[in-house]
């Protein structure tokens, strides 16, 4: 059996990391096809909770224009002719948020716009790491719509009312939730605080119905536990803002416990807020650089933890092929300052940073504007992170084994590796 996948979210940022893996996903294929496709990404509507207003500042310098009299006129004529002869009738909001998505086509993979709803959503999810719900994960079967609750968060209302693990969706209020996209039906379980939200599930061909009062709620995470030999161990899942009091949590819980050594674990990590990772590592490792960055003009800006606190104790990092972004320069700033052991598989290789932009209208663009560095000056853009320790997962038990640590052989090297030292 192999460790459990993790649902994930994009992790998108102001001047901080991004995920390799999408949420909205970009379309290729240049101006014209973001044009097109602008239809078929527009998102449901939800309550807007964050805006930023910075306004757009063009980069110093001559630029060539875009929107020359034939590039406007070109695109003029073809939406005129998509109006005209598309088989639906066709919003024109639809067609200018196409044509403001096809500006990010050829640039990366990284590069993106977001609508209103988009970016509030992106926030909320991704960013802060909270939102108003009853704390309950969610996933939908792709091909029968089935939605079924995979995970019930400690102290959450979900696990107040009685919500377990394995319960099948059937109504959401008046919505059937087989009836639209999970983006959707999550929409309609989270709303304002305090407000109720009326659950029909079943369990075990059982009917039964549930009324959960919304909360306000920073989503879990960080976990952790002590290992024999006083060894702490601490999962990061992704780096949120509300991650960095979890994590200052763990650590404070295990130094209480009498940890001696510490396994940190960003295996299927994909990354997170910048400013998040350099808070997590301020933590861990004494006064020195633990990253900094570069935009086009070689313009550089370095991060760097201060001797408030830190810890003097044996560490190993665990990491993987999706550990990416800020779990890289997690695990490259341990490596490079020699403060641990890296132990697992070259992790994913994203060496670039976005900026995230909010427009006044809502809406916001996500650039790729710089690279980063680990301290000893390596950008690991496509080449990722080389561990110390080289070792492919495998798990230690039979098919009929749930997943335990014990279990896990990379763990159970970590361990051995720690008490070596």
């Amino acid at each position: 059996m192999k460790r459990e996948k993790k649902l994930q979210q994009d992790q998108l940022y102001t001047e901080a990391e991004v995920s390799p893996r999408e949420p909205f996903r970009k379309q290729s294929g240049g101006f014209v096809r973001g044009f097109l496709t602008g239809i078929i990404l527009a998102a449901a509507a939800v309550a807007v909770i964050f805006v930023v207003i910075p306004g757009v500042r063009t980069h110093a310098g001559a630029y060539e224009k875009v929107l020359d009299w034939e590039t406007v006129n070109k695109i003029e004529n073809l939406a005129a002719y998509i109006q005209d002869s598309y088989y639906e009738e066709v919003d024109v909001e639809d067609l200018r948020e196409g044509l403001f998505r096809g500006l990010y086509d050829n640039l990366d993979v990284y590069s993106q716009y977001y609508s209103a709803e988009e970016y509030e959503q992106l926030y909320e999810n991704t960013l802060s790491g909270t939102y108003c719900g009853i704390g309950a994960g969610l996933q939908q079967d792709a091909k029968t719509m089935r939605v079924t609750i995979t995970r019930v968060y400690d102290g959450s209302p979900a696990l107040e009312a009685g919500l377990q693990e394995g319960d099948v969706v059937s109504m959401v209020d008046e919505y059937d939730a087989s009836s639209m996209e999970l983006s959707d039906l999550v929409s309609h379980i989270k709303g304002e605080e305090g407000t109720s939200v009326h659950l029909v599930i079943y369990r075990a061909g059982e009917k039964l119905e549930f009324d959960i009062e919304r909360r306000n709620m920073a989503l879990p995470v960080v976990s952790s536990e002590m290992f024999e030999g006083n060894t702490g161990y601490i999962a990061i899942e992704e780096f949120t803002e509300s991650g960095v009091d979890q994590f200052r949590s763990a650590l404070t819980e295990l130094n209480n416990q009498g940890m001696e050594s510490l396994i940190v674990d960003l295996r299927d990590n994909p990354g997170g807020v910048l400013s998040s990772v350099c808070d997590m590592l301020d933590m861990i490792l004494p006064e020195g650089m633990v990253v900094y960055t570069e935009d086009r003009d070689g313009n550089r800006k370095e991060y760097y933890s201060s001797d408030d606190e830190s810890m003097d104790i044996p560490l190993v990092i665990l990491v993987n092929e999706n550990s990416a972004s800020a779990s890289e320069i997690f695990a490259g700033a341990i490596q490079d300052r020699d403060a641990g052991t890296i132990l697992g598989t070259t992790t994913y290789g994203k060496g670039v940073v976005q900026s995230i932009r909010g427009l006044e209208d809502g809406s916001a663009f996500k650039l790729t504007t710089h690279r980063y560095f680990t301290p000893g000056g390596t950008c690991i853009q496509d080449i990722g992170i080389t561990p110390d320790v080289e070792l492919e997962y495998e798990f230690q038990g039979g098919e009929e084994d749930t997943y335990d640590y014990s279990l896990d052989n990379q763990i159970q090297a970590a361990l051995e590796l720690l008490q070596g030292e």
